[in-house]
């Protein structure tokens, strides 16, 4: 997948195209994807797709805005594997929030990206005051020569799939459905860090994942599996949270236990993917304490794995 940040002047080549935060890339986001796909491989196009950084939300009112479910590199990498051809990363500032609604019609849509086919949802608002919506796309279009579509629906357990139902989901420690909804367990990925070696002097050593997320979706103690730390998958127990036995004050860490797992993995990129949640994150008296818990927690992450085994050979 080609990616490229900002607008470019003049198109060098038409293209069908998505616009969107495509926060989490879930099951409502695939059925975007396959669209665009359909109508780039109909108008023999690139299929493409404009993303915001920071989000609109985040930049607005970064103090409320939702946690985000995927940082910009997790994105991208799952917009590269649904097949898309090209990603525009558009800074949102405040130059960019002034943009008119006819002025990001033409300038930025028709002429920098040389759109053909457009796809967004009917409460899809853009340009300055947001003035701008899917009833002014759709008149555009024919004299600008594009076609525009509302992006489908798609619901699931009576529910909308959207990033706020995922987001919903893993708060609520219901990662089953939140798999449901991604089509596919969350995860987290990042590069393994030195931290305080607490888990070592424990007799846990954990991989610190550094994460890039403004704050996690989710929170407590986990079943794992991780990819990238050995040519296979690894199974694990992770930690996701503030730590508050050992701080008071913190952010939040992502440290993981692998199972029978010995190498020295300190730079390599990790994914953990979330697959139970085991309870949620407690202050204990003391690091003995802390410790019995621990290995309390490994042994019920490893229960689980072995009846999700059983129940598989059944």
């Amino acid at each position: 997948m080609r990616i490229t940040r900002g607008i470019p002047a003049a198109a060098t080549t038409p293209v069908a195209l998505t616009i969107g935060n495509f926060d989490g890339v879930h099951l409502g986001h695939r059925a975007m994807l396959d669209e665009l796909a359909r109508a780039a491989q109909r108008l023999k196009v690139p299929s493409c797709v404009m993303i915001f950084e920071p989000q609109p939300r985040e930049f607005f009112a970064p103090d409320v805005a939702p946690a985000r479910l995927t940082s910009l590199r997790e994105k991208l990498e799952l917009l590269a594997d649904s097949g898309v051809d090209r990603a525009h990363v558009c800074r949102f500032n405040y130059a960019f929030a002034q943009i008119t609604a006819q002025d990001f019609i033409e300038r930025v849509l028709v002429h920098g990206l040389g759109v053909r086919w457009l796809q967004v949802g009917d409460d899809f608002r853009f340009g300055s005051r947001r003035a701008g919506d899917f009833v002014m796309l759709k008149k555009e279009a024919p004299r600008l020569g594009y076609e525009v579509q509302a992006l489908p629906t798609v619901m699931m357990e009576g529910i909308r799939v959207s990033s706020s139902a995922v987001r919903d989901a893993l708060a609520a420690g219901e990662l089953a459905r939140a798999t449901r909804f991604l089509g596919r367990p969350y995860s987290i990925s990042g590069r393994v860090v030195r931290g305080d070696q607490l888990g070592r002097k424990l007799g846990f050593p954990t991989a610190n994942v550094q994460m890039k997320h403004n704050r996690p979706p989710l929170a407590g103690i986990f079943a794992v599996e991780v990819h990238g730390a050995a040519s296979g998958t690894v199974r694990g127990a992770a930690s996701l949270g503030v730590r508050p036995t050992v701080k008071a004050q913190g952010a939040a860490v992502l440290e993981v236990y692998l199972f029978d797992f010995k190498e020295e993995i300190y730079g390599r990129h990790l994914r953990v993917d979330f697959l139970h949640k085991l309870r949620d994150e407690e202050k204990y008296a003391d690091l003995e304490t802390l410790k019995r818990q621990i290995a309390l927690d490994v042994e019920n992450a490893q229960q689980f794995f072995m009846a999700a085994a059983q129940r598989k050979a059944s």
